[in-house]
């Protein structure tokens, strides 16, 4: 029997940024249909950045163990990879209480478990039940992209949705892709003891200074996980535990055993939803959007992974506040633009925002570059982590127009560049902040110092220094 609800508004996708914006919305009193296929909490808490996080976090440990010796301290880590995973999925299962059902329909939320497609442009149907809402928004995230590669589908592979299912460490992962989410499993895997290979078809990090990309791709190599860049995967063949990898380097082949294969080629956005019964535009990149993140059904807005090049959880969450405005009123107003901070979790970690120093140069003209690194922090000395450094981009007015960082912590210490490329600061302002010693964060202020060194060194200057103290 066919059952009919109507809302204020239906959000399809119970993510990050579908909570975020189902949360708030009912505590506002909106009426609030939530509707996911999947599970509670989408990408990001069951496939993504908590899992992620928790394998690194125990990699972390055995590779501290394993390299104690600098401090004095032997150690031989023994890893248990089932316990690994068990922690794992206490992480997830620790913040999934905050995600799941129970708690947003206790907010007033009526949450529907099903695959939602648009029957028409002001409906939405889960099932055997149709939901007719005053607004939809659609944050139904992404998945990874696998490539046509002869062989792979049959042989199998793991993806970011499969792999912290495994209860038993890989002999020898070979993973497709060199971009961060390959480099930081690539890393943790080699780190729990299993063999990595990292096959990429153009350069590992390619989006990222090749100055910043540099350490981590060097201390990966030191940690013995072999990079192969500008390569192809040919053909896969055998089964799952015995796999031949083919791959293409220049004019050769080579052929590489391995256990495992992890697809690591970036993500595609999930739009499998009848967008054209619902009048809603899109590419195989995405939904369509204007400023205000709506679609081309004015009644339809889209944020997240489905509608955006950057596909990071903080933006999905930030479109979620955005478009929550236009949801309550009768017209649409531009959600705004804000720098985006993104950061790839290995170790080093690599943080960046803003221009990075090509694009400067090529949208603004002469600009100035600081650096300092991490050798030359107290604190980095200390606890022997002195690999990588700060870069800040500025115009020649010293305003900072972008920064990026690689090194211990780079993706806490990338915070304050954030709002210093968003309020486009002047560079005084970071020399002018009061740092506590001994912190990793004085390589901001020491990297700001620097675009003064010229004006300390100069003549005019000491002669008045001088003079003034004739007066003294």
């Amino acid at each position: 029997m066919e059952q009919a609800f109507t809302s204020d508004l239906c959000i399809i996708g119970a993510g990050s940024g579908g909570l975020t914006l189902a949360s708030v919305a009912s505590q506002l009193g909106v009426r609030t249909v939530l509707i996911e296929q999947g599970r509670m909490g989408g990408d990001c808490l069951n496939y993504g950045c908590v899992p992620s996080k928790a394998l690194i976090a125990a990699a972390r440990v055995a590779h501290t163990a394993r390299t104690g010796a600098k401090f004095g301290v032997d150690a031989e880590p023994r890893v248990d990879f089932a316990r690994v995973h068990r922690h794992v999925q206490d992480v997830i299962a620790s913040i999934a209480v905050h995600d799941s059902i129970e708690r947003f329909t206790a907010l007033g939320v009526r949450v529907m478990s099903g695959h939602a497609r648009f029957t028409d442009p002001r409906t939405v149907a889960v099932g055997d039940t149709t939901v007719r809402s005053r607004r939809f928004v659609i944050a139904t995230g992404s998945r990874a992209a696998v490539p046509p590669t002869p062989g792979l589908a049959k042989a199998g592979y793991l993806t970011n949705e499969s792999v912290f299912d495994l209860t038993s460490l890989p002999g020898h992962l070979v993973v497709i892709g060199a971009g961060p989410i390959g480099l930081e499993l690539g890393q943790a895997f080699r780190r729990l003891g299993a063999q990595v290979t990292l096959i990429e078809a153009a350069r590992a990090l390619a989006a990222e200074d090749p100055e910043l990309s540099e350490p981590v791709i060097k201390a990966l190599a030191r940690e013995g996980v072999t990079i192969i860049e500008d390569a192809t995967v040919a053909r896969v063949t055998g089964v799952a535990g015995r796999l031949t990898v083919t791959v293409n380097v220049g004019s050769s082949f080579k052929a590489i055993e391995a256990t495992h294969i992890l697809v690591a080629v970036g993500r595609k956005p999930n739009l499998d939803l009848g967008l054209d019964a619902g009048g809603i535009a899109h590419t195989p990149a995405g939904i369509t959007v204007n400023a205000a993140l709506r679609t081309s059904n004015r009644r339809i807005f889209a944020i997240g992974d489905a509608a955006s090049r950057l596909k990071f959880t903080h933006v999905a969450n930030y479109h979620a506040i955005g478009v929550l405005k236009n949801v309550l009123l009768p017209f649409a107003l531009s959600i705004g633009h804000q720098p985006v901070p993104w950061v790839t979790y290995t170790d080093p970690e690599l943080a960046h925002v803003g221009l990075k120093e090509s694009e400067a140069r090529e949208q603004v003209g002469p600009v100035d570059i600081l650096r300092w690194p991490f050798a030359e922090n107290d604190r980095a000395r200390a606890d022997r982590a002195m690999v990588g450094h700060i870069k800040v981009v500025t115009d020649k007015r010293r305003r900072v127009l972008g920064a990026s960082i690689v090194g211990p912590h780079a993706g806490e210490l990338i915070r304050p560049w954030v709002t210093a490329v968003a309020d486009r600061q002047r560079i005084g302002r970071m020399v002018r902040t009061i740092y506590p010693y001994p912190t990793y964060s004085e390589v901001s202020r020491r990297a700001a110092a620097s675009a003064f060194s010229a004006t300390l060194a100069n003549p005019r200057l000491h002669a008045l220094v001088r003079f003034l103290l004739r007066f003294g």
